[in-house]
């Protein structure tokens, strides 16, 4: 039922021009409930709460994926070659915690702190701390790690956490899909949001004006069961399976498809809590899957079960821009 819901939004969103107007005053109502909470915040009515060190904000104005984890990876790893002492929150999505907020490191459970967490710890080894107010995450991490700078993973809307510098990511290929505000449209904020960020990270597509783009790439495969790995290429001999359980599975499917692979494709919702049954397919055709859901499907995969990193690649001007401006911000 969730996945046809989300199929059924998604048509809406960026593909059907009607039902879309019909739900639009619902959208504008949406919008104006997300405005005037902003400005309660501004006049303090609701309270920021801000941290010692700088707030790297890497979040998006649309729902569903669109490239935020990699970016998220690929910003750490910038601020270490930088001589930065990184450490990364996010809310622990789909978590069963019993409290909050959590550390994370590579040997956390999925289940209990969410996929997309474990995934950013295991890639980054960066100190880790995951909780639905991410203010009480930082200080955590802050009390526990050596860290001299916060990364957020998602919480361009969570102005609950004061914040240095704001990067919004962008799907190159979808954009704002019919341009409304939930639930007429894909838009957490109203577009004009974007106006106030300090970066605008286009993934894939054709990055316009005051944009960065960003492209994602993936070129090998390894093994879940033995850590084996492949170039992505050598499946392209024969007939596989895919799966996806993210954002936006199109970006995956298309990533394979352009490495002259051949696949049987099934979408789940994202952050879908896979079981044996999932990832099984009565043959013995290769499965491909992406990092974030091999990471639920480690203790149960077999030989035939592979996964696909993907990192981001952006231009050394976003990295100098970047780099100077959090500079300028926590000198100023």
């Amino acid at each position: 039922m969730k996945k046809t819901l989300a199929r059924w939004a998604q048509d809406i969103w960026y593909k059907d021009p009607f039902i879309g107007v019909w739900l639009c005053p619902l959208g504008f109502l949406f919008g104006d409930l997300v405005r005037f909470r902003k400005f309660l915040y501004r006049l303090g009515l609701l309270k920021t709460q801000a941290v010692p060190v700088p707030v790297i904000i890497v979040g998006n104005i649309t729902v569903g994926g669109t490239g935020k984890t990699p970016l998220v990876i690929w910003l750490t790893r910038l601020l270490m070659e930088a001589g930065y002492r990184p450490g990364i929150i996010s809310r622990g999505y789909g978590g069963t915690a019993e409290s909050w907020p959590q550390r994370v490191d590579a040997n956390s459970s999925a289940e209990r702190v969410g996929d997309e967490a474990l995934l950013l710890a295991k890639q980054t080894g960066c100190p880790m701390a995951v909780g639905p107010l991410r203010a009480d995450a930082a200080k955590l991490l802050l009390t526990q790690a050596n860290c001299d700078v916060i990364v957020s993973d998602d919480g361009l809307q969570h102005y609950a956490l004061a914040r240095t510098i704001e990067i919004a990511v962008i799907d190159g290929e979808r954009r704002f899909g019919n341009g409304y505000c939930l639930p007429a449209g894909p838009l957490r904020e109203p577009i004009e949001r974007l106006q106030s960020v300090d970066f605008r990270v286009v993934n894939g597509g054709e990055a316009e004006d005051n944009e960065f783009p960003m492209r994602l790439t993936g070129d090998n495969a390894i093994n879940l069961a033995t850590g084996r790995q492949k170039p992505l290429q050598d499946f392209s001999a024969s007939e596989c399976h895919a799966l996806a359980g993210i954002g936006n599975p199109e970006r995956f499917f298309k990533l394979l498809e352009a490495a002259g692979v051949s696949c049987t494709t099934r979408s789940f919702p994202d952050h879908y809590k896979f079981a044996p049954h999932d990832i099984e397919f009565n043959d013995d055709k290769p499965v491909l899957m992406t990092e974030k859901d091999a990471v639920k499907c480690t203790a149960f995969a077999g030989p035939r079960h592979w996964y696909v990193p993907v990192k981001a690649v952006l231009a050394p001007e976003f990295s100098e821009r970047l780099l100077n401006l959090l500079k300028t911000k926590h000198n100023g």
